[in-house]
């Protein structure tokens, strides 16, 4: 079963349009940057949805007054360079989001206009195993837009003010859900050769790594970890993609504990990066219409 790339995952889906929310500037460049990279080049059209300023991050007191304005430029650049169409900001405070109505009716004012085949957002569930995954911002986007996908986005009844506006109701396809328990994912994404834009991307936020070359080091090990991981749940080629396999072709489990001296490295040398989610059906063939 070999590991999908960002081109191939979007052709198996019939992915053309992709809206990706985060809590804070740069939290999708940490989960899917790589992944974004990669879906950018194969011609889907991504926009960047920030829910919060960012105004409470950063290490200068003496600059704090600057933050949003420094975090909203720093989340543009990363962004431009990832091919991403546009970023739109929801403005809440940073520190203080919550998955209340006001939030959840911009979230679907957003999903309404762009109508999307697919929406990138962080997971509401918190990570005991990694807690500054969980932080209680990544929290309330997760819940906000989850609630937003189903069945708000798709209620004509619901928060009829934008339905008045000629934002009409429609039926979102997929959820990909990044910075989520390891154990909860279920597809690994083959992001070898965009993993230097994902670095790239994340060095535009200056203000936030203190220690670039720590961070690029955490980011590239991570990715290469997650290759490890994929190989190891993978098992042996000949038993992937058989008839008593329970995974989609285009997903794979992750375990919460790698084997540790699986290799990473492919027969001509190069290192393997992989970006991992959650990816959620809301609404398929199968799927029977209702509120």
């Amino acid at each position: 079963m070999p590991l999908k790339t960002p081109a191939e995952l979007a052709a198996d889906h019939g992915w053309t349009k992709v809206l990706a929310f985060g809590a804070h500037p740069d939290d999708l460049d940490f989960g899917a940057a790589a992944t974004v990279a990669g879906l950018t080049r194969a011609g889907v059209e991504v926009t960047y949805v920030v829910m919060t300023d960012g105004d409470a991050g950063g290490f200068e007191a003496e600059n704090q007054h600057t933050m949003t304005e420094r975090r909203h430029r720093e989340q543009r650049e990363a962004a431009a360079h990832l091919g991403v169409r546009d970023v739109e900001y929801l403005g809440e405070r940073d520190g203080y989001l919550e998955p209340s109505h006001a939030v959840m009716a911009k979230v679907v004012e957003a999903m309404r206009r762009h109508r999307p085949d697919a929406v990138f957002t962080m997971s509401p569930e918190r990570d005991w195993d990694r807690l500054q995954r969980s932080h209680p911002d990544h929290l309330a986007a997760g819940e906000a837009v989850v609630r937003a996908s189903y069945p708000a986005v798709e209620n004509p009844f619901a928060y009829p003010e934008l339905a008045e506006r000629g934002l009409e109701a429609f039926h979102l396809k997929w959820l990909v859900v990044y910075c989520h328990p390891a154990v909860r994912s279920n597809l690994a994404v083959d992001v070898t050769g965009f993993e230097q834009d994902k670095l790239a991307a994340l060095r535009f936020h200056a203000s936030q790594h203190p220690d670039v070359a720590a961070m690029e080091a955490f980011v590239l090990d991570g990715m290469e970890q997650l290759h490890r991981d994929w190989l190891a749940a993978a098992g042996p080629p000949s038993a992937a993609g058989t008839a008593d396999s329970k995974a989609p072709a285009d997903t794979v489990s992750v375990p919460d504990h790698p084997t540790a001296t699986t290799a990473a490295v492919t027969a001509d040398g190069r290192r393997r990066f992989v970006e991992t989610f959650q990816l959620v059906s809301v609404n398929d063939p199968t799927t029977i219409s209702g509120f």
